[in-house]
Parts: C-alpha cells; structure tokens; sequence
C-alpha cells in the first residue's frame, strides 16, 4: 500500500480552517487506497525517518515548527516527492503579509526562510492555494516558481448547511478568538454603534480594549454547531485585516444565506462563483477532497520531468539608476540569460565597450539601437532601477517584490525580481561573478575615487588629500592613481606638497576599469566606481554618509564599509534632507584614522601570506601607566597588566613602535594574538615585494633583522 504523510505544526482537534480541512482530507473514502499517516513535528528524527518511509509527501503548515528550516532543508536535500499545501503565508515569519496592506510594516521577512520557500514550492510536485486571491498573493512574491499549482475552495461541510427561512436580525456572531487580525477591531466598533442587538463570541478575547457590554464570551463550538448558528443569523460580519487566504467562515456564511458586512481581504470572494452562483460552490466545495485525492494519484503514476522551457530572445533594459547599480543586476542578468536562448542588455552608448570585455555569454548593445529592434524579441524586461525611485512608469518595468520586506543587499532583490520569470532560476546567490583582473608588471598601486555622481555623498575632499599623504608614507613603494570624473572637484590643492606618485586617471570607462582591475586595493564613497572596483574583486574601503551601506554596500570578498551617519545622526535622509543639509556630520565626523582602521582590516584579510608588518589601530587610545596599560576601543576596554619590567617594555615596543622585540616570547604571543583578536593590533602587508596572490591563512612573519636594527 502507498504510503502517505502529512505534516502539520497543530493538532488537528484545533478547531480552525486548517485543521478542519486535513481531517476532512484523511478521513474522505478517496483516502483509503492509501496508507495515511500525520506527523505533527515535535521530533525531528523522528519526523525524517517518516519521510523517508513515504512515497508522498504532503507539506502544510510548518511556522510552529522549532526545526522548520532544518525540516524544508531536509525535504529540497532529498528526492521524494512532495505536495505543498499552503493555508496561510508561511514563508511570512508572521505567516499574515500585513507588510502588503500596512506600508508601516517593512523590513519583516525572514531572508533565509523567504529564500527556501522558493525552493520548496519550485520542487513541489503540487502547490495548492486556498482561494485565486491567495494564490495571486504568492505569485506576487515568486512568480512562476509557483506555477505547478492548483486551486482549492474551502471545504465546507456542505451536507450540514442548515440556512433557514427565519433568520434572526439581533444576535451577530464571531467564531474563533477575538483578535485584531481576524477582524476584531471592525467588530467591536460595529457592536458599539449597534447597542441594540447582541454580539457572541465563540472564543477568547485577545483585544486590549474596553468592549461594550452587548459583547459576551463563550465556549467554541463544533462545525456543526456553527453551521447552525450562521443557519439562522441574517448578518454576518467578516473583515479581516491580513489578506484571509480563504475564509472558510465567510464561505459557511454566504451558503448559509447570511448578508455578509465584508472586505476586499476575503480570499472566498476571488472565487467567480460569488456572489451569485451559490450551486456552483457547492459543487466545487463538494469536489475539491476527491480532486485532491486524484492529483495524488496522477503524481504517484506520473515519471515524466517536465520540459524546460526557454524565454527566447530576450532583452534587458536599465534605464533608471547610476554605474554601480548596473553592476549590481549582473548577476540577476546572468541568471536570465541561464533560461534564454539569448539574452541583450541595453546600455548606455559609453558603456557598450566596457561591459562587452567582461560580460561574455550576454550580447550589450546601445540601448538607442536596442529601442529600434524590440520587435526581434519575444520577451523585454526593463529593471529600472532598486528601488523604484520613479515607481513601476517605465516601459516593461518589472516590479520588485521584496522591497521594504527582504532586508538584504540589492544583489539580491536583483536576483528575487528576475526569478519571479521563470521557474528554473535559482534565487541563490553566492558569489559574485567577479571581472577579470588585469596585473601589471609595472610599478604597483592603490586607486582613490574621491568624486561621485551626486557630489553631496562624498567624503570632504581635503581628508582624501591627507589620507594620500598618510599612505604614501606608510607604502612608499606604491604608486596611487587617483580616479577623476568631469564633475569631481579638483584634489590637487589640497596636497601640502608635490606628489610625484600620483596620477590621474581621467578617461572612459575601458581606462578606468584598466585601472582599477590591476589596484592592491581602492578607497572610494558611494559611487558607482567604488563598486566598478567590487566587480574586479579589489580589496576596497567605502565611505557612505546619508545613504546607508545596507543594500547598496560593495561586494568585493574583502570590504570595510563606513557608515558616518550611524550614531551621530538620527535625522532619516532623502533627496531634500540631503540638499539641505549644512553640517553633513555623517561625513565630516569621519577622520582619516578611521578609514586607515578599516584600510588595516581589509589589507590583513585580503593579504594574509604578504610579508607583514605591524600597525596599531589608530582609533585606540593607549593610556601607559607603571604598572599597566589601559586601551580604549570605542565601546570596549582592555587592561593589559605588566608582570615584569620586559614585559612593560614589550607591550610598549609593541604597542608604540609597532615591533614585536622577541617573537619567541610565548607570553608576548599570547598578548599579540589577543590584541590583534581584539582588532588593537593588525598585520598588514608592506607591499615592497607584492607576488599578486592572496590565501586565507595568516602567515606570522617575523620582523627580526628590523628589530634588531631598531634596538641597536
């Protein structure tokens, strides 16, 4: 006998919807050419070996679960099949989407888990929605990743509807607790303005409110009972706040006869059978058990992998946003032209010979050219820009459904976008698919970009003068080129002497990109060639005022962002708060030793095999006394007590001089490696003899002949 599981978070003698509609689908005689059994995940162990014992897996409710998210990895790991029946929202950490009717609510999805239900629903050999508006609500946010899907009317009991000629005008009834999601608030103010009638509650209260006094509370009652109730009542009130996937309720009420006070949130009402066609309900309601039955006995005898199909000649637009959001979408364009025979990305003139170097399986065309020929394609994706800054007006805009939901870099949202197009693009990111670097045999460098597009997010322009200074000093055998748009102010006068190892560049975007693929590393604000520098995978430093680095921050695999804004600003910034601004505190409280602090971070992850010498952070205040020294660290503190007159003298040898006096010294080595733990202490490269490679395991050099030198 085949064998079928169900897994649900709730014991099904809760009277809800959910419940209501597993027993029924159990218990129907469809069922019984199966093996039908329930786990209710309170085991994990327990639970896999069950889905292992299954032929059929069939996926409901899973939020109550503890292991929710090792269960859904276990489930995409393995191969048996599976069926997603969804009652609510549970890729929703508040299973209710209110973040879509209350634009109050942002930033409330779990990444990880929003992610993995992508996947659960792409695998599922089924997904079944509870009404077309829930299903719409899905498709909203995955896109035809829940194209293998089926809608279900709710399962009402139809053979114990028991409407009634005689309906009663004064009683007004609520099932179920009393809550604000529910619809609660709707009620209690109908009641107040209907002091006449009388209003029962089946259920607990759950509102922290004052009720009027034609509220009472009573025991819940059966199905059956309910049927009856609603039998009789001439006015039913059901005004949810979330989007209600169904309304089971409200689908009892309308075949019951009721005047239903409603809302535009009651999945039932999306069905075409209300309000009019109650026999076609009923008829459908009657059918949804068996039909289910019967799609699981169509994906037990089907072996057939569906065949992919591809977008075709497809072309990209980006018409909205600066460089770097541009860099930002290649991977999300990557991951369409996967699904597509051939895939165009439209740029602007300038850029057609840059991204053609880099960007191999995509053909880049002018994106005049491109408005000629829109009819050579079958498919015209524009991705404007994240996020929507001029809303969803341009042509073949696609809109981003993880906006103000998914708290997650824009790479992602990217990537969440276009996988709403096909079903077979993975919504993974991992990395980045980082630009061929261009080494050079000539003298090395770091870059600078001191400018942006939008000049009031730049670092002021005299402190990247003096941290140019302080660089040449601390890496004199590195040259540094400067990066200077048209409209970036002019850097020069603001050196206290001549620098004769700098050099501007100056020209395109191909002399740019030249540039900055063969830099050690690159300092730059939040501008798109910051993150021209991410895409060859350069060691880089970004500096961000009003804008935040949240979504917008680089993505080379060694970065440091500095957000000047955080703790000194509270003031929410846009584009007027921005033009206005006098003080602009979030970039001029930061100080050159701050971008040296996060320049020594970057430099020790990304050149750990480097021969090294030792830095202090500039950021620590070190305070020498007798018999101890007390460092500061912003919020932190650190008291190092001195054992012995050498070891005083170690710590400040260390500590001043930046040397270690005996390397061998194991109490020095534990005190080294504490600091440099603490981040008080860094091991960054001198660069006098760069070999071009980076690994991920530091190798301690010992600066002994140096040492020596500085002792005699």
């Amino acid at each position: 006998m085949t064998n079928i599981l169900f897994l649900h978070d709730t014991s099904l003698s809760t009277p809800r919807g959910a419940e209501l509609t597993i027993n029924q689908l159990i218990s129907h005689p469809s069922s019984n050419k199966f093996q039908v059994t329930l786990d209710n995940l309170k085991n994990i162990s327990v639970t896999k070996k069950s889905i292992h014992w299954a032929q059929l897996v069939v996926v409901c409710s899973t939020s109550r679960c503890r292991f929710e998210i090792e269960l859904i990895e276990f489930l995409l790991s393995i191969k048996q099949p599976y069926v997603k029946i969804e009652f609510d929202y549970n890729f929703c950490v508040r299973r209710n989407i209110l973040c879509t009717v209350d634009r109050k609510i942002s930033s409330c999805c779990d990444t990880k888990k929003f992610h993995l239900y992508r996947k659960l629903f792409t695998k599922a050999k089924l997904n079944i929605f509870q009404s077309p508006k829930h299903y719409q609500s899905h498709y909203e946010f995955y896109g035809e990743a829940i194209s293998n899907y089926s809608i279900k009317p709710p399962t009402v009991s139809v053979e114990d509807l028991q409407p009634s000629k005689f309906k009663d005008e004064d009683s007004i009834p609520f099932f179920g607790d009393l809550n604000f999601l529910k619809g609660g608030k709707a009620y209690v103010a109908y009641a107040k303005a209907h002091p006449d009638k009388t209003f029962p509650v089946y259920g607990k209260n759950q509102l922290r409110e004052p009720l009027p006094e034609n509220i009472s509370f009573h025991e819940p009652v059966s199905n059956k009972e309910v049927l009856g109730i609603l039998g009789q009542t001439k006015t039913f009130i059901c005004q949810p706040v979330w989007p209600e996937p169904s309304g089971r309720l409200a689908a009892e009420a309308f075949l019951s006869g009721c005047n239903i006070l409603g809302n535009d949130r009651i999945g039932t009402f999306s069905f075409d059978f209300y309000p009019d066609n109650k026999p076609k309900a009923i008829e459908e309601m009657k059918a949804a058990l068996h039909d289910f039955w019967l799609e699981v006995e169509a994906i037990l005898n089907t072996n057939k992998q569906p065949q992919e199909i591809s977008l075709g000649q497809v072309l990209v637009y980006k018409s909205y946003g600066g460089l770097g959001d541009i860099f930002f979408a290649i991977p999300a364009i990557n991951k369409l032209a996967a699904v597509s025979s051939s895939l165009s990305f439209a740029v602007a003139p300038r850029l057609v010979s840059f991204f053609s170097k880099h960007l191999k399986n995509i053909n880049i065309i002018n994106e005049e050219v491109a408005r000629l020929k829109e009819d050579n394609f079958d498919h015209i994706f524009e991705l404007g820009n994240y996020p929507a800054f001029r809303g969803y007006d341009l042509p073949h805009a696609l809109k981003y459904p993880t906006h103000k939901k998914v708290k997650q870099h824009a790479i992602q949202h990217y990537i969440d976008t276009v996988s709403k197009l096909h079903i077979s693009i993975d919504n993974s990111y991992k990395e980045y698919p980082f630009f061929k670097q261009q080494k050079t045999k000539d003298r090395k460098y770091f870059t600078v970009h001191h400018g942006a597009g939008f000049l009031l997010k730049i670092w002021p322009t005299e402190k990247y003068a003096q941290l140019i200074e302080t660089l040449a000093k601390l890496f004199p055998y590195l040259d540094c080129k400067i990066i200077m748009g048209p409209n970036d102010p002019a850097i020069e006068p603001y050196f206290s002497k001549p620098m004769s190892h700098i050099s501007y560049i100056t020209g395109d975007m191909n002399e740019v990109g030249e540039a900055l693929s063969g830099a050690l590393f690159h300092i730059g604000n939040d501008a798109g060639i910051t993150h021209v520098a991410g895409a060859y995978n350069i060691p880089t430093v970004g500096i961000y005022g009003p804008t935040g680095p949240g979504s917008w921050g680089s993505f080379a695999q060694y970065n440091e962002l500095i957000w000047g804004k955080k703790g000194v600003c509270n003031v929410r910034c846009n584009y007027d708060v921005i033009l206005n601004c006098e003080h602009k505190i979030c970039l001029n409280s930061v100080t050159v030793n701050r971008v040296l602090e996060a320049l020594y971070k970057v430099l020790q992850k990304a050149y750990s095999n480097e021969k090294s010498i030792l830095k202090t952070n500039p950021q620590a205040i070190l305070d020498f006394g007798k018999n101890d020294c007390l460092i500061k660290l912003y919020d932190n503190e650190f008291l190092l007590e001195y054992h012995n007159k050498n070891m005083k003298l170690q710590v400040e040898t260390l500590l001043k001089k930046e040397c270690l006096m005996d390397s061998k010294d194991d109490n020095m080595k534990l005190v080294l490696d504490v600091l440099i733990q603490q981040q008080v202490v860094f091991y960054i490269p001198n660069f006098q003899k760069h070999n071009n490679a980076t690994c991920q395991e530091i190798e301690t050099k010992t600066l002994k002949n140096s040492i020596n030198t500085q002792r005699n």
